[in-house]
């Protein structure tokens, strides 16, 4: 049960911070409004950080089913924890849309962009190319599982490697994540999407459910790759 509250309250606070970033770039009359990609990338590798802070001891802070299924497919995790960890990671993705939704409340109306609305909860391509989009997903979900094991290879300052972990999501996000918005995460995608599609949210439009396969797939099957990947290096 600590597990799974942890991976659950770890993967809303990502979900709360780093959507809450997007939030206060792209809606309408808030005080960040227009700031940029670089304070979202920035925020999204802030919001990594302090979520593994929070529940790294407790859980491992996967927070990303791409994590947990790779380290399963890898034997570093047992496959038999998998279900209980990506439950609690879908419904604290769930719970951290829904946190956004409502601290972000007086700004829905006031903006009229169904697309930026949407963006909010969710990624979506700058080119909507299929094949170009699952490769994004792809290379950017393999570098962060490979990454992820080299740094676990390697001995830190105590307390120091979830600040390490944020730097990768900062170098994925400035360097792969303008073709997609880097999900990198199923959860981090699907959950805030289904929230998207149940929330009374004014003027929100549809919730691209066509493209909502590739931000779930890509992630999953680029992680166990890179994992792979990394160990086969070793030998």
């Amino acid at each position: 049960m600590n597990t799974f509250l942890a991976e659950l309250l770890g993967t809303a606070l990502l979900i709360l911070l780093g959507n809450g970033v997007v939030a206060g770039v792209v809606l309408k009359d808030t005080k960040n409004e227009n700031s940029g990609w670089l304070v979202i990338t920035i925020g999204w590798a802030l919001a990594v950080t302090f979520a593994i802070y929070a529940v790294g001891r407790i859980s491992g802070a996967h927070i990303n089913p791409a994590v947990t299924i790779a380290l399963a497919a890898t034997g570093q995790f047992a496959w038999a924890d998998v279900p209980v960890y990506l439950l609690a990671q879908f419904l604290g993705a769930m719970l951290g849309a829904a946190l956004v939704y409502l601290h972000y409340l007086p700004h829905w109306e006031r903006t009229a962009d169904p697309g930026a609305k949407l963006a909010v909860f969710c990624t979506a391509p700058a080119v909507r190319h299929t094949p170009g989009n699952v490769i994004s997903e792809f290379l950017g979900t393999f570098v962060l599982l490979f990454g992820l094991s080299a740094l676990g290879a390697n001995n830190f300052a105590e307390g120091l490697n979830p600040l390490v972990v944020g730097a990768l999501i900062l170098a994925i996000g400035h360097s792969l994540g303008g073709t997609t918005g880097y999900a990198i995460n199923p959860a981090r995608d699907l959950g805030p999407r289904i929230m998207h599609a149940i929330l009374p949210i004014p003027g929100k439009g549809d919730s691209d459910w066509g493209y909502a396969w590739i931000p779930v797939v890509a992630p999953i099957l680029g992680g166990i790759c890179g994992a792979v990947a990394f160990r086969a290096l070793l030998g």
